[in-house]
């Protein structure tokens, strides 16, 4: 049950008037590029996929030996972000692995 006072005299209303908004300045999109230049993103380079039972799982050491699910000479994929945005092939820099870029993906940039 609402508790509604009675008012002798009839309430003063008044109109209430807010200060003028001023609109939002546009951001300049170079500029909003240049913000997140230095943002870093994990990349993944995938060279393949395989599924194994735990049981199979547990029974690894060193030397084993896994079988992806591709071939050899297939290009590799760049993943940022769940998304695929380049392909490449495994290069060998002194003693470091590295990704010569061979392809990038329209649209994931």
């Amino acid at each position: 049950m609402i508790n509604m006072k009675h008012y002798e005299e009839e309430p003063v209303v008044q109109i209430v008037t807010f200060a003028g908004i001023e609109p939002v300045k546009s951001v300049d999109i170079q500029h909003g590029i240049e913000m997140v230049q230095d943002v870093s993103l994990q990349l993944i380079a995938e060279l393949g996929r395989t599924k194994l039972p735990v049981k199979d799982i547990i029974r690894l050491n060193e030397g084993a030996v896994i079988e992806l699910d591709k071939v050899a000479d297939e290009p590799i994929e760049l993943i940022v972000d769940n998304k695929v945005i380049a392909r490449g092939e495994v290069v060998s820099i002194d003693d470091y692995f590295g990704i010569r870029i061979t392809e990038i993906i329209a649209g994931s940039l």
